[in-house]
């Protein structure tokens, strides 16, 4: 396997940590802090317009990721946390922009 691929599949598994951490962080948000379940907080907070900010505070989780990476010098998984954060940024973006 060339280092191109390798590099490649670490910030694709960084990627996937990524978007697992985040969703881990939203479901743990929700569980704590949301008396209504899951489906009805989630609608709740599209209807309301804050579905975003639920999403960008189960992106703290994506810290943890990144820089348990970067001290494990798994650089490029670390590269792969932070693409999967800028991805979950510009979804919160487009969430803002057909809200408004």
């Amino acid at each position: 396997m060339s280092n191109i691929h390798k590099h490649q599949k670490e910030i694709l598994i960084g990627l996937l940590v990524g978007f697992i951490s985040n969703l881990f962080g939203v479901l743990l948000y929700i569980l704590i802090f949301s008396p209504l379940g899951l489906e009805n907080t989630l609608l709740m907070a599209f209807k309301k317009g804050y579905l975003g900010s639920i999403i960008g505070l189960g992106a703290l989780l994506n810290l943890a990721s990144f820089f348990s990476f970067l001290k494990l010098k798994r650089n490029h998984r670390a590269k792969g946390v932070l693409l999967a954060t800028l991805v979950v940024a510009l979804f919160i973006l487009t969430l803002k922009i057909i809200g408004s």
